[in-house]
C-alpha cells in the first residue's frame, strides 16, 4: 500500500517540480532579486540581525527571536538528509541548483517577511501574528478571493506542519538513532513527542528561548566539523566544484550508488529540496517575521532574509561540497548507506564523526520540530481562534510518534507535494502586491 501511494505522490510530484513550481519559483526569484535587489544589502542584514531595534514595538519578538525561530524550523534535516537524498538522486549537480534556490531566493523572502510585516495584525496581549494568510485576506482584491485563499493557506501551513515539520524530523530522529545505536524508533518517537510537547506548552516565549539558545550554537559546531572535512579533503576541492557544475547540466555520476539523470533531475531535486529547506516562496518564514516587533517592515525583513543565507549558502553548500569531496577522496565509501546516508558516509571519516552527526541532526530536527509547531499553530489560530491550539498542540505531538514510525520515502512524498502547493497562493500575494515592497 505504501509502496503504490509514494508511486501516485512521486509522480504528482515529477509533474510539479518538473514544470509549473520550477517555472514559477525561478521566475519569482528573479523577478525579485532585479527590481528589488535586497541581496546587495546581505552585511547590513548581518549585522541588523544582532543589533536591537531601539524602537521596537512592546509585546513583540526581538529581530533576532524571529529569525531564530525561522531557522529552527529551517536548519536541520533539509541541511543533512536533504541536500543528501537530492545529490544521490539528483547528482551532484543538484547542490548547483540548490545555491541558486538560495541566491536568488532571498530576494522573495525579503519580500515575503516585508508584506507580513506591513500586515500583521496586534493581538489583546499586545503580540503580533502575521504570514501570508493575513496578507492575503487584507492585501488581496475582492476581499472575499483573498479571504478564501488566507484560509486556503491556513489549512496547508497545518498540513506542512503535520508533513514537513512533524513527520519528516521524527522519522529522520528515528532512522538515525536506529542506524547508529539501534534504539526502536517507537522509543525515540516517544521520547522527541515528550522532549517538543516540554517546550512547545510554554507558549511562543518558550519556543523562541529555546531556539535562541539551541540553533546558534549547534550551527556552529556542525560547521565548524563540515570545514574540518574539507580541510581533510581539500586536495578534491577543486575536483569537487568542476563536477558540480559540469553536472548540473549532464547529470554525471560520482559513483558509488547514485547516478543522476540530466538536467530535469539535477534541478527539480535541487530546487525542491532547497525550496524545502530555506523555505523561499513558500511563506512560512513570514509567520514568524509577523510575530516581530520591528516598527518598520524593511528592517525586519532584511533580518529575516538572511536565514536562506545561513540556511541554503552556507549550511546546504557546506554539507554538499562535504559530501562530494569525500566520495571523490574515498571511491565506494557511500557503499552499504541509503540515499540519506550520504551525509553518514563523509562524516565517517572524522574521529567520532558519526555519532556527532547523529546528535546534530537530532537536535537540528527536535529544534525543527518546535519552530513548526509555532508555524502550524498560527494556522490554526487564524481558521479557529486560540481555542483550537491546545487540540492542535495535542494531535501534533502524537504525529511526532507516528512519524517515527512510519516509511521515509512516504513522509519526504508527501512534504514535497504540500510544498508545492504552498507555493501557488504565496506566489500570488507576492506578484499581486509587489508595488507595495520597498526596495531595501
Amino acid at each position: 500500500m505504501s509502496a503504490w501511494l509514494i508511486s501516485l505522490l512521486e509522480n504528482i510530484n515529477g509533474l510539479l517540480w518538473n514544470g509549473p513550481i520550477l517555472v514559477l519559483l525561478s521566475a519569482t526569484h528573479l523577478i525579485f532579486t532585479f527590481k528589488l535587489r535586497p541581496q546587495r544589502r546581505l552585511f547590513y542584514a548581518l549585522r541588523l540581525s544582532v543589533t536591537p531595534e531601539k524602537t521596537e514595538k512592546e509585546g513583540g519578538l526581538s529581530g533576532f527571536a524571529a529569525l531564530a525561530t525561522t531557522l529552527a524550523a529551517t536548519l536541520g534535516t533539509g541541511n543533512i538528509v536533504g541536500i543528501s537524498t537530492a545529490i544521490a538522486l539528483g547528482g551532484p549537480g543538484a547542490l548547483f541548483w540548490c545555491f541558486l534556490t538560495g541566491l536568488f531566493g532571498m530576494a522573495t523572502a525579503y519580500g515575503e517577511c516585508y508584506l507580513s510585516g506591513l500586515y500583521k495584525k496586534k493581538q489583546l496581549d499586545g503580540s503580533y501574528v502575521g504570514g501570508p494568510m493575513y496578507v492575503l485576506e487584507q492585501g488581496v482584491r475582492p476581499r472575499k478571493l483573498g479571504m478564501t485563499l488566507g484560509k486556503f493557506y491556513a489549512i496547508c501551513v497545518i498540513c506542512a506542519a503535520i508533513g514537513a515539520g512533524c513527520t519528516t524530523q521524527a522519522s529522520a530522529i528515528a532512522d538515525a538513532a536506529y542506524s547508529t545505536w539501534k534504539i526502536s524508533p517507537h522509543l525515540t518517537g516517544m521520547t522527541a513527542a515528550v522532549l517538543t510537547g516540554m517546550v512547545i506548552l510554554g507558549g511562543m516565549k518558550s519556543i523562541s528561548r529555546f531556539c535562541t539558545r539551541l540553533v546558534p550554537p549547534l550551527s556552529f559546531l556542525y560547521m565548524g566539523a563540515c570545514i574540518l572535512l574539507l580541510w581533510q579533503n581539500r586536495a578534491f576541492l577543486l575536483p569537487s566544484f568542476t563536477l558540480i557544475l559540469s553536472s548540473a547540466f549532464t547529470g554525471r555520476a560520482v559513483g558509488g550508488g547514485f547516478v543522476g539523470g540530466g538536467f530535469l533531475l539535477a534541478a527539480r531535486f535541487g530546487i525542491a529540496r532547497g525550496l524545502f529547506t530555506n523555505e523561499a516562496g513558500i511563506g512560512t518564514a513570514a509567520i514568524a517575521a509577523g510575530a516581530a516587533g520591528s516598527s518598520r517592515p524593511e528592517r525586519q525583513a532584511l533580518i529575516s532574509m538572511t536565514a536562506v543565507f545561513w540556511d541554503t549558502i552556507v549550511m546546504c553548500t557546506l554539507t554538499g561540497l562535504t559530501i562530494v569531496s569525500s566520495l571523490l577522496a574515498h571511491p565506494g565509501s557511500s557503499a552499504g548507506y541509503s540515499d540519506a546516508g550520504l551525509t553518514h558516509a563523509a562524516f565517517a571519516f572524522l574521529p567520532w564523526g558519526s555519532a556527532f552527526l547523529t546528535i546534530s541532526l537530532m537536535a537540528f530536527a527536535l529544534a525543527t520540530l518546535v519552530g513548526w509547531c509555532y508555524l502550524g499553530e498560527k494556522g490554526v489560530a487564524y481558521l479557529f481562534g486560540e481555542t483550537g491550539v491546545h487540540s492542535y498542540h495535542l494531535v501534533y505531538i502524537v504525529m511526532i510518534y507516528i512519524g517515527a514510525i512510519l516509511p521515509m520515502g512516504l513522509i519526504w512524498s508527501f512534504t514535497d507535494l504540500v510544498n508545492a502547493i504552498m507555493v501557488f497562493p504565496n506566489v500570488l500575494a507576492l506578484l499581486l502586491l509587489f508595488r507595495s515592497i520597498k526596495r531595501p
